[in-house]
This record gives C-alpha cells, structure tokens and sequence, in this order.
C-alpha cells in the first residue's frame, strides 16, 4: 500500500502572520506543529524566502507542518503550485521528511538569484530592509 503525503512543511510566506497565510489557512486541518527539515534558507531580496533542502545538512530550516483536508489536497497542491510558481521553475514540490520524521512535501527553491543565508534558519530573523524610496 502506497503511503499519501498528506503534511505541508512552510517555513516563509505561508506561515501565519505572513502575506500567503490565508491562501494556506483555508486547506489545512488544526493548527500546526512546529518542525524543521534539514538545508538552508535564503534571504531572496524580493519578500520571499528560498530554500535548499538538504538531508546531509546539520543548519535547519524552522517552520511548521500542516495537515491538509484530504477533500482538497489535490485542488490545495494544484493552487500552491501555482502561487509558487513551480511551472516556470522558481520552486519545484518535493517531498522531505521532517525532524520528528513526517513527510511532508516542500517547496524547494530552483533558480538562481542573489540569495543571502538566514543562518537562524527562521525567516523571521531576516535582516531587516532599508526602507525603500519612491521617486514618483
């Protein structure tokens, strides 16, 4: 019998309190557990985290795994696909295990920007942004 990953692991944007929270909010089941998966995490420069899951890693990537509604997993994945843009390659969904050993899928990062490391591994340490002048 094959086992259907039904978890998400978000460590960025889909996190609560963050921009894409409420896309999220509407598939998920509970509230989350806190977890971590072994990689790296990048500061992109635009607003968004990046990524690079890797098992060999001893830096952790923190977030929090969800649970999603099984009568919308597949209608969830499709539009979360969409908002990550895994069709043009900027992430692609890969399956991960987590530390407590759940698989989970993830959004990997997949193209190459400017990335600065968030050696916290917590998106929410991000250095701060100078704020941004508009010359209008």
């Amino acid at each position: 019998m094959t086992h259907v990953v039904t978890d998400l692991f978000v460590y960025g944007t889909l996190l609560p309190g963050d921009v894409r929270w409420p896309l999220l909010e509407r598939y998920v089941t509970g509230e989350g557990r806190p977890d971590a998966v072994s990689g790296l995490l990048y500061d992109t420069g635009l607003d968004y985290p990046a990524a690079i899951f890797d098992e060999s890693a001893t830096e952790l990537i923190l977030g929090r795994r969800y649970s999603l509604r099984i009568d919308v997993i597949e209608e969830a994945l499709r539009e979360l696909d969409i908002e990550e843009d895994t069709v043009d390659g900027l992430y692609t969904r890969v399956e991960v295990t987590t530390q407590n050993g759940t698989k989970c899928w993830a959004y990997a990062y997949g193209t190459g920007l400017d990335l600065t490391p968030i050696p916290s591994g917590n998106w929410f340490d991000r250095p701060p942004r100078p704020p941004q002048q508009f010359n209008g």
